[in-house]
């Protein structure tokens, strides 16, 4: 084990996180999990299980990230959401989006510039980055995710999968240290998913994958947190947690074709 501490530190850290909506309805309730370097989690549950909204507070993307401070303590000290050590409020949103870079459902809910090049390179301009930089990690980008000969096209002119891909490579040309990703196979043909799959297997970066492709999820992930009713339900191995037939059924959740038969 490595002397430097920051290289055995979670990069993302969540501490008994809890949110209600507007209305008064808890969404999450006492979340906590740590994702070391490296670390690929997935995250499991039904629909409305809470899964986006947890997704949605780890750069501040969700409003409401200035919750109340405990009696005796700083924002800074009590705040749940950490990423790198650096605590996500408000003030300290531009820093912590560089270090998580989140992947929308939607692709279109993401890409609003004329040009492939240009989403790619939006990131990592508002970095202040050179222009060679920017140059040099647009271009890298263009290449691993295999659009160099669509840079020049609108967004609108490309297939799902490939809006998906322009859409991770913007997000990776920050350079980010965590990805959250929000169910990134869905409405993708098998050919696509599997190079999805492919590229997310590549990144360096940790990812907290939020996926109702349980197949993805064990093929990608060496732990998964199983979310329902806004808590943590289960927290393990995939395919441990994927034969538990009762703790599947129990929260809305099906055995994967994989399991099932046998096959693994």
């Amino acid at each position: 084990m490595s002397d430097d501490p920051s290289i055995n530190s979670p990069v993302l850290s969540v501490d008994k996180l809890s949110y209600r909506y507007p209305n008064g309805q808890a969404a999450l309730t006492d979340i906590s999990f740590d994702i070391q370097p490296g670390e690929r989690i997935g995250l499991v549950g039904p629909n409305g299980a809470g899964k986006t909204t947890l997704l949605l507070h780890l750069n501040g993307l969700l409003p409401g990230y200035d919750l109340p401070v405990a009696d005796g303590q700083s924002a800074e000290a009590s705040y749940p959401v950490r990423v790198s050590g650096l605590p996500a409020l408000q003030k300290n949103l531009p820093a912590i989006r560089q270090h998580v870079g989140f992947l929308f459902q939607d692709p279109d809910d993401q890409l609003f510039c004329s040009t492939v090049r240009e989403d790619v390179a939006f990131g990592p301009l508002n970095l202040g980055l050179s222009r060679e930089e920017v140059l040099q990690r647009v271009a890298t980008q263009l290449a691993a995710m295999g659009l160099t000969d669509v840079e020049n096209r609108s967004t609108m002119q490309l297939s799902f999968g490939e809006r998906k891909r322009v859409c991770l490579a913007g997000i990776l040309a920050c350079q980010p240290n965590v990805l959250a990703l929000d169910e990134p196979s869905s409405n993708l043909d098998p050919r696509a998913r599997r190079g999805f799959m492919r590229l997310l297997e590549d990144c360096p970066a940790a990812q907290l994958i939020a996926s109702h492709d349980l197949e993805l999820i064990l093929d990608l992930c060496t732990r998964v947190m199983v979310l329902d009713r806004g808590r943590i339900q289960a927290d393990g191995e995939p395919a441990t947690i994927f034969s538990n037939q009762r703790l599947m059924e129990l929260h809305g959740l099906e055995l994967p074709l994989s399991i099932r038969y046998g096959k693994r």
